[in-house]
C-alpha cells in the first residue's frame, strides 16, 4: 500500500484517514511520554521560585559582608513579615522599605503563581503551592518570633576593665536602633546595671546600630550588631576611656 501511495496523484479518503489516525497515535504516545517530564519541570521550577520568595522575605543566610551576614530581605528592613507577596515588589508606604526584593515585571503577577498558574498560599512563615494537586511547602522559619522577637544583651566596662557600679550606671546610656515593624525606626535607650549588664528584647533580625553613651562628656561609641533568627545577640563593650 505504501508503494501505491507514491504512484497516486492524490490520496484517497481512506488513505487520509489512515494517515491522520497514525499521526494521532504518534502524538498520543509522545504526549504520554512527555507528561512526566513536564510535571517534573513544573515542580522544580515551583520549588526554585518558592526558594527565591523565601530569600526575598527573610534574606539569604549565605550572603556575607565584612564577616557578618548582610542579607535579611524584607524582614531585615521592615522588622516584620510582609502582609502579602505584593509587598515584595511594591512599597506599602514604608520609609525603611528597600525593595524590590524579588525580580518581577511591574505588570506581572507571575512570581505569585506556581508552575500550574495557581496562586501561592502565604501564611506567616509558610509558602504553599497547590497547583500540582499535592501540597508543595516552603517553611522559611520555625516560628514568627524567631524572625521578629529576638534579644540583644551584653555588658559594658571602661578602659580599666571596671564596671560602672551603682554610682556611675546612671551616667551611661545604651541605645539600640532598629526597624519598628511598620516602616519606621525604633530607638530604645536603657541604663546598664551596676555590673554593666544590659538587655533588649523584641528585636527583629537584621543589622542594627548599638550605641554606648557616657552622658557627662557626651562620649559615644557605636557598634554594628547582627541579629540572627532565634538568638540572643551578645556584645561586650569596652569603652575606650577611663570613666570611673
Amino acid at each position: 500500500m505504501i508503494k501505491n501511495l507514491f504512484n497516486h496523484n492524490g490520496f484517497t479518503l481512506i488513505e487520509l484517514v489512515m494517515v491522520i489516525a497514525i499521526i494521532g497515535i504518534i502524538s498520543a504516545v509522545a504526549t504520554v511520554q512527555m507528561m512526566p517530564s513536564l510535571e517534573t519541570a513544573r515542580i522544580e521550577a515551583t520549588k526554585s521560585e518558592m526558594q527565591a520568595l523565601a530569600y526575598a522575605i527573610v534574606g539569604n543566610p549565605d550572603v556575607y559582608s565584612d564577616g557578618a551576614r548582610s542579607d535579611f530581605g524584607y524582614v531585615g528592613d521592615i522588622g516584620a513579615l510582609p502582609p502579602n507577596l505584593d509587598a515584595l515588589t511594591v512599597n506599602p508606604g514604608f520609609a525603611t522599605w528597600d525593595g524590590p526584593y524579588i525580580k518581577s515585571d511591574m505588570n506581572s503577577d507571575d512570581f505569585k503563581k506556581d508552575g500550574w498558574d495557581v496562586a501561592y498560599t502565604y501564611i506567616d512563615t509558610l509558602l504553599r503551592s497547590t497547583g500540582s494537586g499535592t501540597n508543595i511547602d516552603k517553611v522559611f522559619s520555625s516560628q514568627t518570633s524567631a524572625l521578629v522577637s529576638n534579644s540583644v544583651s551584653g555588658y559594658i566596662i571602661d578602659a580599666d576593665d571596671k564596671m560602672p557600679g551603682p554610682i556611675y550606671r546612671d551616667s551611661l546610656l545604651i541605645r539600640l536602633i532598629f526597624p519598628n515593624g511598620s516602616g519606621g525606626i525604633n530607638t530604645t535607650t536603657i541604663n546598664p546595671g551596676a555590673n554593666g549588664d544590659f538587655s533588649f528584647t523584641g528585636i527583629p533580625v537584621g543589622n542594627h546600630s548599638l550605641q554606648a553613651i557616657y552622658i557627662p562628656d557626651s562620649d559615644t561609641v557605636t557598634f554594628n550588631i547582627c541579629v540572627l533568627p532565634a538568638t540572643d545577640c551578645k556584645i561586650a563593650i569596652h569603652f575606650p576611656a577611663d570613666l570611673w
